[in-house]
């Protein structure tokens, strides 16, 4: 996979939190993996231990998002753009190999494929302020 796909199942995987308990996310990373996209080995490898560092994270990064996007709660945001300034913010503050450039293009990229149609001004926008 290329990293583009390997960044789009993260967030497929990643934005599971929105809708299960963390006790269950085991499992449902189970059915994640077992699923008819099911990634190869190696692939699979990558995807889980990134999204275990980033949901080990996710009070850090949800601050960082409360503080950086005035006017906007994570609570307030869509859970879509959530999950992708999740991901993004991980990347950017805490990820050595992804500069800070490509965290913020793929993430608008996310927001184009997923979300609403405001969605990647969104998340530009408040990702410029992580720059």
């Amino acid at each position: 996979m290329s990293r583009r796909e390997l960044r789009e199942q993260i967030f497929k995987l990643l934005f599971r939190v929105e809708f299960n308990k963390m006790e269950d996310m085991p499992e449902q990373e189970e059915l994640f993996f077992a699923g008819e996209d099911a990634a190869a080995d190696e692939d699979a490898a990558y995807i889980s231990e990134k999204y275990h560092k980033i949901s080990e994270k996710l009070t850090e990064i949800d601050a960082l998002l409360n503080e950086k996007a005035s006017g906007w709660d994570t609570v307030r945001m869509g859970k879509v753009d959530l999950t992708i300034l999740r991901l993004a913010v991980y990347e950017i503050c805490y990820d050595e190999d992804v500069p800070t450039g490509v965290a913020i293009n793929e993430a608008v990229e996310l927001a184009k494929k997923f979300g609403q149609d405001a969605s990647y001004g969104f998340v530009n926008g408040v990702l410029a302020k992580f720059a």
